[in-house]
């Protein structure tokens, strides 16, 4: 018995329907100011990098916003047409895992049918994150992946 009249999978399910209403329709504004002061990712190269707005918008009389607006509305989009992962991020969260960016499988038949993400527990070595991801690709194709899709491979 527990001293709440909750379980830990109530508050779980709480937490990601929050989650998921919370990106469900973000403000078109709040998105263009975030990107204001933001690095734009590929112009970071560890010395220097450029904000959105150091990106596309000209300095001096006559600057335009058309360039940032065309990306803002995008960034919107990609946003609102984003897969709703409330329940397993919230439980990655919950669970102490971290996502990698490093780690991911995709299975491709022209275009991508299935990925695979992965999170692991901060100090698992690298190697044998490494090994974990490599072992369960070699496993999807020696289960016939690539004889059912045959341009699937590992991404």
């Amino acid at each position: 018995m527990t001293d709440h009249p909750y379980t830990d999978d109530d508050l779980r399910a709480e937490a990601a329907r929050q989650h998921a209403v919370l990106a469900e329709d973000p403000d078109f504004m709040g998105v263009g100011e975030q990107m204001e002061d933001a690095t734009v990712e590929h112009t970071d190269d560890g010395d220097t990098s450029l904000t959105w707005t150091e990106l596309l918008v000209p300095q001096g009389a006559g600057a335009s916003y058309e360039a940032f607006g065309e990306a803002q509305r995008k960034i919107h989009g990609l946003i609102q047409g984003a897969a709703d992962v409330s329940e397993w991020a919230v439980n990655l969260g919950a669970d102490g895992l971290e996502p990698s960016t490093e780690h991911e499988i995709t299975l491709n038949a022209g275009r991508p049918i299935a990925r695979i993400h992965f999170a692991f527990e901060p100090g698992m070595p690298e190697e044998m994150r490494t090994l974990l991801v490599e072992g369960i690709g070699d496993a999807i194709n020696e289960a016939g992946a690539e004889l059912e899709q045959p341009e699937a491979g590992r991404g």
